[in-house]
């Protein structure tokens, strides 16, 4: 018997009551105890630009799934996998149709996730959300450019930077900013 990762998935914003009726679960012991270690609803931190200002939340980065730790034996993993299956606001385990047993996903794609949701440490910083896309018409609201308007030319997702042209002395330029640099129109 092995530990390995499991993706549950749940009624949209059931994650939560989910996992606490887990944890519960847990607690009590039984089979449920001893084949479940542990469980993550994934978040992160984004910023997002709301009436001019920057607000920090925390969003799920996936909703409607839940990862599980579980050690599931070849004989009487139904005994684990049953009372999870049975909690209200559970659709299923991914990888597992009908009575089959739950596939586990790798542990590079575990690492991935962790790492996103900040479990793992990693050099990731805060994700900005943003709706930006080629054509929209913005206005820069920091940096030497500040009051400038422009149409957004590339949307750089890995960078978080928008190529924007602007009009600069009846010429038109190209001037690259942050996507917190940046409002919509």
């Amino acid at each position: 018997m092995a530990r390995a990762w499991y993706i549950l998935q749940t009624y949209s914003q059931f994650e939560n009551r989910v996992e606490r009726n887990i944890r519960f679960l847990m607690e009590q012991g039984g089979a449920l105890g001893e084949g479940v270690f542990d469980i993550k609803c994934p978040t992160e931190r984004v910023v997002e630009t709301k009436n001019g200002k920057k607000v920090e939340k925390e969003v799920k980065i996936w909703p409607g799934y839940i990862l599980l730790e579980m050690d599931l034996p070849n004989l009487g993993w139904k005994d684990v996998v049953s009372p999870i299956k049975r909690i209200q606001g559970v659709s299923g385990f991914v990888g597992a149709v009908g009575n089959a047993k739950p596939m586990p996903i790798s542990n590079e794609e575990v690492k991935q996730i962790l790492m996103r949701s900040g479990d793992i440490k990693s050099d990731k910083s805060v994700l900005i959300q943003h709706n930006f896309r080629e054509g929209l018409e913005v206005r820069i609201t920091e940096g030497p450019f500040e009051s400038f308007t422009g149409t957004i030319e590339e949307v750089n997702q890995v960078k978080q930077k928008l190529r924007i042209m602007v009009g600069i002395f009846g010429r038109a330029t190209a001037v690259e900013v942050d996507f917190h640099q940046a409002e919509k129109l």
